[in-house]
């Protein structure tokens, strides 16, 4: 027996809450941007993930028209920056609804590091980032659904395995569940995909 759902018969911020609790965990888009008028910004977005490998595309969607969307439509710029356990507090602190002309990297006290390929910063904090030109926003009920063709992927040496990719121990992602959970690194276990 399960008790069913109806999103016909819930608000809005219920049916939110059921999903985010149940699609879980989610990782983190940790999205810098910088504004039309030179106003860096730093935010966090849990529905988050790769939307294309070739060519390389990735997405995050914002619930809302916020200040990340703005911006990114504005300049046509963005990138992800990968959230760890250990800035957890500091990508918490950036999910605030700052005025859109404060510099969140100044107010939660990130370091803005510059970018190889694009003009928004990418956070010095962060051991992994994905810098991004926009491909194209869809805009999907109340929500607007970003992706950015991937112009290059930065990643500190010490997160890096011998095979060229991150570590996912090193890398240490953090996720968000339902709630204000968080979720930490998860332990892991090796699976072999099966051959016909």
């Amino acid at each position: 027996m399960r008790t069913v759902f109806d999103p016909s018969d819930l608000s809005a911020g219920h049916f939110y809450r059921l999903l985010t609790a149940t699609i879980v965990p989610r990782p983190i888009a940790w999205v810098s941007t910088v504004s039309a008028d030179g106003v860096p910004n730093v935010a966090p977005y849990s529905f988050f993930t790769v939307a294309s490998t070739a060519p390389p595309v990735v997405q995050f969607t914002s619930v809302g028209r916020k200040d990340s969307l703005r911006n990114i439509e504005q300049t046509g710029e963005f990138v992800i920056n990968i959230a760890t356990v250990p800035l957890m507090e500091q990508v918490n602190a950036t999910s605030a609804n700052f005025p859109h002309d404060i510099d969140e990297f100044a107010t939660v006290g990130l370091v803005p590091e510059r970018s190889e390929k694009v003009h928004p910063p990418r956070v010095a904090e962060s051991p992994a980032s994905i810098e991004c030109t926009l491909h194209r926003v869809i805009e999907v009920g109340d929500s607007f659904v970003v992706m950015g063709d991937v112009v290059a992927v930065t990643v500190r040496p010490e997160v890096l395995a011998p095979d060229g990719a991150p570590d996912f121990a090193a890398l240490a992602p953090t996720s968000r569940l339902g709630r204000i959970e968080w979720g930490l690194t998860p332990q892991t276990r090796n699976i072999e995909r099966p051959t016909i």
